[in-house]
């Protein structure tokens, strides 16, 4: 086998050449015009090796990829209580369907469909305002990608804000049935603004670590979450990270992972990496069209697969 840090290379090339690179998210903006040429993949080893090619160092909006760290906080601060609130099963529609929660009583299939998300953003808010809770945020991602220069995109936030209907729509819905514990408009706040994290592959990767890593970040040594923990988001990764996507990305990369519709993916093969790529094209299901193609031939040419046991 080729060396990881040829085969990331061999990779950005490909991708450079690649004829169909999907279409940018066209209802914000700011994602909108993002040149779909842009491809950055960012593989960190166990040990902490980084491997990177293409556009790893360009900051982009994470967007639903933030669910995964706010997620980990959530059930830290509430523990398994968080499941009496949202679901942990796939969700067969659209990120941003309103359609499961008419039949299911206001309660989110899993936390990384916007419904789900919208939740979790509610649990954490507690009693913080949602400028304390998303400096909190900011400060998380950052002991994790052990990198101060991450940052907020506050244009994407204002947009975001501009055209969220559907978030307001489903935030509305949800509280109708006493799902949602605050206001609406303060929820959505911290919501717009997590999703409006700006991330280099580089970062995303590194922040990624303790999923890899039986919970523990290694850079500090320190615990995240417990090994079990870990265990169970990797899992509702891998079963809800791709929407009405993810048994196809299941089949295809045999990963967990977590995609945003600023074209990124987090994907965690545990014992050996965190991983993130990032192309602004997004398939008919929101998610990178070139990113998805990337960790397909990352793991055919690794034999990375959470079926096949560490050597």
């Amino acid at each position: 086998m080729a060396s990881l840090s040829r085969i990331v290379a061999d990779i950005a090339t490909e991708m450079a050449a690649a004829p169909d690179r999907g279409t940018p998210a066209g209802y914000i903006p700011p994602l909108r015009d993002v040149d779909p040429a842009r491809f950055g993949i960012a593989v960190v080893e166990a040990d902490g090796t980084v491997h990177a090619a293409g556009d790893a160092d360009m900051p982009f909006s994470i967007q639903s990829i933030s669910k995964v760290f706010t997620l980990t906080l959530a059930l830290g601060t509430v523990g398994d209580q968080l499941w009496e609130r949202v679901g942990r099963e796939p969700s067969g529609t659209a990120f941003n369907s309103i359609v499961q929660l008419e039949t299911e009583r206001g309660i989110p299939r899993n936390p990384f469909i916007n419904a789900g998300a919208i939740v979790v953003a509610d649990v954490l808010l507690g009693n913080h305002e949602p400028r304390a809770m998303i400096g909190e945020l900011l400060r998380f991602v950052r002991e994790l990608a052990d990198d101060d220069r991450i940052t907020v995109d506050h244009l994407v936030a204002q947009a975001e804000m501009a055209t969220g209907h559907r978030s307001m729509a489903l935030a509305h819905f949800m509280t109708a049935f006493g799902t949602m514990h605050h206001a609406v408009d303060r929820v959505l706040g911290l919501y717009v603004h997590q999703c409006a994290l700006a991330m280099s592959c580089r970062q995303l990767a590194m922040a990624g670590r303790f999923l890899m890593a039986r919970g523990v970040n290694p850079a500090t040594g320190r615990s995240v979450v417990s090994p079990q923990r870990a265990r169970r988001i990797n899992a509702l990764m891998m079963m809800c990270g791709h929407y009405d996507g993810s048994g196809e990305f299941a089949y295809r990369v045999g990963l967990p992972g977590k995609s945003g519709v600023g074209g990124g993916i987090l994907a965690i093969a545990p014992g050996r990496a965190a991983i993130a790529v990032w192309s602004p094209g997004l398939n008919a299901v929101g998610n990178s069209q070139l990113g998805t193609l990337a960790l397909e031939r990352l793991v055919q040419r690794t034999g990375w697969s959470i079926f096949d046991p560490v050597p």
